[in-house]
C-alpha cells in the first residue's frame, strides 16, 4: 500500500486529481480511531491527512471554532475549557470499543460519521453543529460551504450532507462548528431498580416535563454493574438515570422538582460531580462493552416506546445484553461472536416488527464487516439518489469507495 502524506488542502488536490486520473481508490485516514467503523474497505493507496490539524480561529464571544480537519478533538476540548465551553453535542470517544487505543480522535473524524454522545437528547447531532467547512472533491477540486457565523445560511446546506458521509463524498480539510457555554453544575438522579418498560417510561416522563433534561439513559441491573461509579455498581440494581445542568440555583431547583416526580417510579438517589461525569461518560465512550472485543456490538435506533419491545426479541433470538441511550431512541446491543451473521437477521427483523429504525454493525470481524450489511440496506429509490450524489462529488469513485454501501 503507498501512502501519500499531506500538510495543506492544495496537497490533497494533488493527490486526488493523480487518483481520480489514474482510477486509483484511496482510503482518508485522520487520527485512525474510525477505521473499523463501516464496511472493510480494501485499497492499494491511502491518503493521510494527519498533518492537517491545529485551530486557526476561536472567538469565544461568537461562540465558533475553527480548526483543521485532522485536529485532535482533545486539543479542541482543551482550548474549549479554558474558556468553560463546551462541543455540546458530546463527540464520543469509541477507541476502548474498537480496539483502537493508539488512535487520535480527530474533529473530521467525529463530524464525517455525526457521532454524538448523551447530550444528543437536548443538543442534537453533531450535524447540528457544523457551520461550514472547506474540502476537496472527487475531481480534486476545492470548495467550500457554509460559513463560520451562526446564522450563515448561503447556498446549499452541504454540511448536513458531509455529516454521516464516511469520507465518500469530499476529504475535508477545515471545519467551523459552533460552540456552547459550559453548565456551571451537573447532576443526575437515579431511579433504582425498574424493569426496561418502566425505567423508558420514567424517562419519557421526565423529557416530557419542564425540568430542562440534557441526558436520559437506562441501564439493567447487569450492566449498572459495570459502572466504574460506586454508588451505581454497588447499587444492585438496574438504574434509570436523568442528567440536568446549567446554572447551581437552577439546577438545585429542578433537582428537588424532577425527584418529586420521580420518586412515584421509584427509589431516588442522586450523584453529582466526578461521579456524575463519569457515569455519563461510560455511557458516551459504550465503556460497559469494550472489555470483550471479540463480541459483536449493535447500535440501534429506534422511537423509544420500541426500545424495551426490541431488546425482548433480541433477548430471546440471542441472548443479547442491551442498554439505552437517548431517552430510549438508542439501544447498544452485544451479541456473541459465534451467532450466524453476527445476529444481522434477528437485529433488523426485530426493528422492522417494532416501528422500524435503523441498526448499524458498529464492531465485528473484518470478515462479518465484509460479508454483513453494515448500514441498514437502502429502499431501491433511495439507494439510486445516494449513488447519483456520490457520483456527483466523486464521480470516479475514489473517496473511501464501499465504506458505507457495496458499489458506492
Amino acid at each position: 500500500m503507498q501512502t501519500f502524506r499531506v500538510a495543506d488542502a492544495k496537497q490533497v488536490a494533488d493527490v486526488v486529481t493523480w487518483a481520480a486520473a489514474e482510477e486509483h481508490p484511496l482510503e482518508i485516514v485522520g487520527g485512525g480511531s474510525k477505521r473499523g467503523l463501516g464496511r472493510l474497505t480494501q485499497v492499494e493507496h491511502r491518503l493521510e491527512v494527519s498533518s492537517m490539524a491545529g485551530i486557526s480561529a476561536y472567538e469565544p464571544g461568537e461562540l465558533v471554532l475553527t480548526a483543521a480537519a485532522a485536529t485532535p478533538l482533545t486539543d479542541i476540548e482543551r482550548a474549549l475549557e479554558a474558556e468553560r465551553q463546551m462541543l455540546a453535542f458530546e463527540p464520543p470517544d469509541w477507541r476502548a470499543l474498537l480496539g483502537a487505543e493508539t488512535c487520535t480522535p480527530t474533529l473530521a473524524g467525529v463530524i464525517s460519521c455525526n457521532l454524538a454522545g448523551p447530550r444528543r437528547v437536548s443538543a442534537g447531532a453533531a450535524r447540528d453543529h457544523l457551520l461550514g467547512f472547506h474540502a476537496v472533491n472527487g475531481r480534486g477540486e476545492a470548495f467550500k460551504s457554509g460559513g463560520k457565523v451562526v446564522k450563515n445560511v448561503t447556498g446549499y446546506d452541504l454540511s448536513k450532507l458531509v455529516c454521516g458521509a464516511y469520507g465518500t463524498l469530499c476529504v475535508l480539510t477545515e471545519l467551523s462548528i459552533k460552540v456552547l457555554p459550559r453548565p456551571d453544575t451537573a447532576r443526575t438522579l437515579l431511579v433504582l431498580g425498574l424493569d426496561d418498560a418502566a425505567g423508558i417510561a420514567a424517562l419519557s416522563t421526565a423529557l416530557s416535563s419542564s425540568h430542562e433534561i440534557s441526558a436520559a439513559a437506562h441501564l439493567p441491573l447487569n450492566i449498572a454493574r459495570r459502572s466504574t461509579v460506586r454508588a451505581v455498581s454497588g447499587a444492585e440494581a438496574s438504574v434509570t438515570a436523568l442528567r440536568i445542568d446549567g446554572p447551581t440555583p437552577s439546577v438545585t431547583f429542578r433537582e428537588e422538582k424532577l425527584a418529586a416526580l420521580l420518586r412515584s417510579h421509584g427509589q431516588v438517589e442522586i450523584i453529582d460531580g466526578q461521579d456524575s461525569q463519569v457515569f455519563w461518560r461510560d455511557i458516551r465512550d459504550v465503556l460497559f462493552f469494550s472489555g470483550d472485543p471479540a463480541r459483536v456490538v449493535w447500535r440501534i435506533s429506534v422511537a423509544p416506546s420500541q426500545g424495551p419491545e426490541v431488546a425482548v426479541d433480541l433477548i430471546r433470538h440471542l441472548d443479547a445484553e442491551h442498554f439505552f441511550d437517548w431517552e430510549g431512541g438508542l439501544l447498544w446491543v452485544m451479541v456473541d461472536a459465534t451467532v450466524m451473521d453476527g445476529g444481522a437477521d434477528a437485529v433488523r427483523t426485530a426493528v422492522a416488527a417494532h416501528g422500524g429504525g435503523h441498526a448499524t454493525l458498529v464492531r465485528a470481524p473484518d470478515t462479518l464487516r465484509a460479508a454483513v450489511p453494515v448500514f441498514d440496506p437502502l429502499p431501491e429509490p433511495l439507494a439510486a439518489l445516494t449513488l447519483r450524489i456520490k457520483k456527483s462529488f466523486d464521480p470516479r469513485h475514489i473517496l473511501n469507495p464501499g465504506r458505507m454501501y457495496a458499489g458506492s
